[in-house]
């Protein structure tokens, strides 16, 4: 009775890690693809301000004429 019972409790607890490296495994390979989306969107914005950049002293002419 006694070894039934330890067999159970080591059964239970190698089901137990095996669960939770599946979730780990799943967790890491959803902060891989979000890593990759932010990347792309680090990217975009970068290129956003390269392309805004000559509208800067523009505007502080603009600005100038409204006052």
């Amino acid at each position: 009775m006694k070894t039934a019972l330890i067999v159970a409790t080591l059964v239970e607890l190698v089901l137990l890690v095996v669960v939770l490296a599946l979730y780990l495994v799943t967790i890491a390979a959803t902060l891989r693809k979000i890593s990759k989306t932010l990347g792309l969107v680090t990217f975009g914005v970068r290129a956003i301000e390269m392309q805004t950049r000559p509208i800067g002293p523009v505007l502080g002419e603009i600005n100038g004429a409204l006052e």
